[in-house]
């Protein structure tokens, strides 16, 4: 029996705690929480400032001694704070991270805006300091007295500088060949490999004519817009003559490196073919040079560089 009434007694000891259970958490559920007094205590959260939680008591002792008092509202809202007159301020939810321009100890620092210029170009009086832009000086006038060397200007195409009064180059891509017909001289010669038959194979001296002339002067139709080279290549294939070049873009034009089997080289290292017009070897290749009515186009072999046709230093620089 004794037995009996302990389980019993417990059983009603159980019961009355889960009772007590009950109401205790109904009325922990119907709580205020709208107070902030109500929830700091429950919580342990102490709210000062514009409504954010802080973890450490001493910001809340600090805030008191400042004067200022806790908000009795909703958190996030200052407008029934004391002393406070206004429209009600929303509170950042955390804390706003420092501007770039923060200093390490989480401050904002002392940064002064650029002041723009003001209208009409003048710098604001804060902007005293600042030196005027060089762009807004006045462009330096050339020197007049300023000597200019004229050859060494050269062209895309690596030419010196035309001689005053001579022609200039065209381009062959340019030029259309029209039907208009004229007539020019023409000849090719290789007289100054006679005083220099030791530089050339024995096995090309028969290539080389008693007087030195390859191609007599002739007169010879030409076109309207044909080059040297269009004249030349036509007039050798006509009589069969041996005539080859190479195509040199670097110089846009095409350059005779052998006529009648004579090659450049063939009698020594500064042996080639040269061209002249009207007695002027011009500085630019033979593609680029635009025959006229009435010139004389004129192939000569050089055993050195030019210098054995008479031809100037400044003409075997411009040619070299």
């Amino acid at each position: 029996m004794k037995k009996h009434k302990a389980k019993i007694i417990a059983g009603v000891v159980i019961l009355a705690a889960l009772v007590a259970a009950f109401v205790y958490g109904g009325n922990y559920n119907s709580r205020d929480y709208s107070n902030p007094s109500t929830r700091a205590a429950l919580t342990g959260e102490r709210e000062v400032g514009y409504g954010q939680a802080q973890d450490n008591p001493t910001d809340a002792v600090g805030l008191e001694e400042s004067g200022a008092a806790p908000p009795t509202g909703d958190a996030g809202s200052v407008s029934e704070m004391p002393g406070f007159e206004g429209d009600a301020i929303d509170a950042p939810s955390h804390s706003p991270s420092p501007s770039p321009a923060a200093d390490e100890a989480g401050n904002d620092a002392d940064v002064t805006p650029p002041v723009l210029p003001q209208p009409g170009g003048e710098p604001a009086e804060e902007n005293a300091t600042l030196t005027a832009s060089p762009t807004n000086e006045p462009p330096t006038e050339p020197n007049p007295n300023m000597e200019i060397d004229t050859e060494m200007i050269k062209d895309k195409y690596q030419t010196d500088t035309v001689p005053e009064g001579k022609p200039q180059p065209v381009e062959p891509e340019d030029v259309i060949i029209g039907d208009g017909a004229f007539t020019v001289t023409l000849t090719i010669r290789c007289d100054t490999i006679l005083d220099n038959m030791n530089l050339l194979d024995r096995e090309k001296h028969e290539l080389i004519p008693g007087d030195g002339v390859i191609f007599p002067v002739t007169t010879v139709t030409a076109y309207e817009g044909e080059s040297v080279f269009n004249v030349t290549q036509r007039e050798t294939r006509r009589i069969r003559m041996h005539m080859e070049f190479r195509n040199t873009p670097i110089y846009n034009s095409s350059y005779i490196i052998g006529i009648n089997n004579l090659y450049e080289f063939d009698a020594g290292e500064l042996s080639g073919w040269r061209y002249s017009v009207n007695g002027w070897f011009p500085n630019y290749g033979c593609s680029r040079y635009q025959v006229q009515p009435g010139d004389v186009i004129q192939w000569h072999y050089t055993c050195d560089l030019g210098r054995d046709l008479g031809q100037s230093e400044i003409e075997q620089n411009q040619d070299e």
